[in-house]
């Protein structure tokens, strides 16, 4: 019985072997790893084929001479919050490995007089391609315009449109903030509590105005935060302690929430029947909090990957006009319920 020689990839083939074996020049397999348009659909996909069958690998070196790209991108961020940075990371790996690039992550500092100068520091010694920014460092004053000024490609997110970036993904959540409000309102609760993250970003002070724009007819009282967990605590233990307390509390972010509901706990007080809490990310952790918390869900790993994308049609030479957007939507959990029946 005869048996058929099993085709098996050649880790050590080299581009002049795909191009004889497929039967074009090295140039046209040169054009279909850099995904030109001067290929016409059916060479492409036996060049692709060829590629495939002799498992051939282009090195970064040799990509980047030949186009004059390094293949690297970064994530700029300065957000303690792991539980949305790790998820912002994943969707930007995701979108950036698909199309041949590596992820470079930079942590800009805290103090803004310095931010500028280190990124810009940071962009000519990595030799990036281009820059996916988180928020806060999106709403860094004069950032945007020097990084155009350098000729670097950047893509931000933020909750306000900041003029000076290559694009933005801009998500509304004074919106999703105002939504909680009406939730909240409807429930029948009369008299809430607003726990605010650190009011020189701009996230939090939309948060905050969403919520007391459409909060009409309920009286608000308000609690410092900086979202983060001790903060949430202590926010929550205050407004806990008023008389009459609030029978709902909004956390502007989950992990502030989950101290309210620490809080909550260490006094005795049941949620949600005496007091509903509402965070804000829909991140992982609403999930894991017992009660399982209600919360604003952004989502963070699509947010990232349509940055992520535009960013790299951008490097490539792509024109899309099309706004990147994000649909913010508040998810019921088990922490929110009716107002308490008597109190008003």
């Amino acid at each position: 019985m005869s048996t058929r020689p099993v085709s098996r990839p050649q880790s050590g083939s080299t581009i002049r072997d795909v191009a004889a074996s497929a039967g074009v020049s090295i140039r046209t397999v040169s054009r279909v790893l850099n995904r030109s348009p001067k290929v016409n659909a059916e060479t492409r996909e036996r060049v692709e084929a060829t590629i495939a069958t002799l498992g051939f690998r282009r090195s970064a070196r040799a990509r980047g001479l030949a186009t004059g790209r390094s293949y690297l991108i970064a994530l700029l961020h300065n957000d303690r919050n792991a539980l949305v940075l790790d998820t912002l990371q994943r969707g930007v790996v995701e979108a950036a490995a698909e199309r041949g690039y590596e992820l470079v992550v930079h942590p800009a500092p805290a103090e803004e007089t310095d931010a500028v100068a280190d990124i810009l520091d940071f962009v000519g010694r990595s030799r990036i391609d281009g820059l996916v920014v988180m928020a806060p460092v999106s709403g860094i004053v004069g950032l945007a315009d020097e990084l155009a000024a350098a000729g670097v490609p950047a893509v931000a997110l933020a909750a306000v449109g900041i003029a000076g970036f290559s694009d933005m993904l801009v998500s509304d959540e004074r919106g999703a903030a105002a939504d909680v409000a009406r939730y909240l309102r409807g429930l029948g609760h009369a008299r809430v509590g607003l726990v605010n993250g650190p009011l020189d970003a701009q996230s939090a002070q939309e948060r905050r105005s969403g919520f007391l724009n459409a909060a009409e007819g309920m009286a608000v009282v308000e609690a410092p935060g900086d979202y983060g967990f001790d903060a949430g605590v202590a926010a929550g233990d205050a407004l806990l302690g008023i008389e009459p307390r609030p029978t709902a509390i909004f956390a502007v972010n989950d992990i502030m929430a989950a101290g309210v509901l620490k809080a909550a706990a260490a006094r005795g007080i049941a949620v949600p029947r005496d007091v509903s809490v509402v965070g804000f990310d829909g991140s992982m952790l609403a999930r894991m909090l017992t009660p399982a918390l209600t919360s604003v869900h952004r989502p963070l790993a699509d947010m990232a990957r349509s940055a992520t994308t535009r960013l790299l049609d951008i490097i490539e030479g792509g024109d899309d006009a099309t706004p990147l957007t994000a649909q913010l939507t508040l998810i019921e959990g088990e922490s929110s319920g009716p107002a308490p029946i008597g109190v008003q």
